[in-house]
């Protein structure tokens, strides 16, 4: 949900998107069938799925045989299971590279460091460290007068915000998959962390959340 609506702000502000998405051994594939009609539906101009299998290091219930949890309060001081080790530095990693061979400047990320799993990797000050690195690395960086931008339009909105701006927006979220944990058949679970965060959202709203739930 937090990609899309990312991808639609970058097209309302006349950007031409090239989108990147990562079956990283992930818990299941949803989220790329989505994505693949996404890119379809928002017409952009490429799109590319990167195999990288973190499951090779597990350390997260998304990538090792460990359950998700359900039903479960946020703690500020404890970043949960459901944290993948340094999944969005190995994502911006990516974009960079491809974005050194566009000649683009412009990275996107659908990072939300308000409704959020208090995961590290989604904050401002390290979204800020990684454009710096980025510019201290790059052939990009060093010999060109324009700098790498890494967009986070999501950063300070909540749930709510998002949605609404999303829809604002004509986004379909029917096309969305946000569980970590679905159903055989796709269905999420309304119940792990990310369905809690996307339901309260859509209540906040007053809006219906479009997808079906298990229950």
């Amino acid at each position: 949900m937090d990609s899309t609506t990312c991808l639609a702000i970058a097209k309302e502000q006349g950007f031409i998107p090239y989108a990147l998405s990562f079956d990283y051994g992930q818990r299941n594939n949803y989220e790329l069938e989505s994505a693949k009609k996404l890119v379809n539906a928002f017409q952009v101009l490429d799109h590319k799925v990167i195999q990288i299998d973190l499951r090779a290091f597990g350390g997260s219930a998304l990538t090792d045989t460990i359950d998700v949890p359900k039903d479960t309060e946020f703690e500020s001081n404890k970043i949960p299971i459901t944290y993948v080790p340094a999944r969005n530095t190995i994502f911006l990693s990516f974009a960079l590279a491809w974005a050194e061979t566009l000649n683009a400047y412009d990275i996107f990320i659908g990072v939300n460091a308000l409704d959020y799993s208090g995961y590290p990797d989604c904050r401002p000050e390290y979204i800020k460290s990684f454009q710096n690195m980025a510019n201290l690395a790059t052939k990009t960086g060093v010999e060109n007068e324009l700098q790498l931008t890494i967009h986070t339009p999501l950063i300070n909105l909540t749930k709510a915000e998002i949605i609404q701006k999303g829809i604002a927006l004509g986004i379909d979220y029917s096309l969305t998959h946000s569980c970590y944990d679905p159903s055989a058949k796709g269905q999420p679970c309304g119940h792990c962390d990310s369905c809690q965060l996307r339901l309260n959202g859509f209540l906040e709203t007053g809006y219906k959340d479009p997808l079906k739930y298990q229950d």
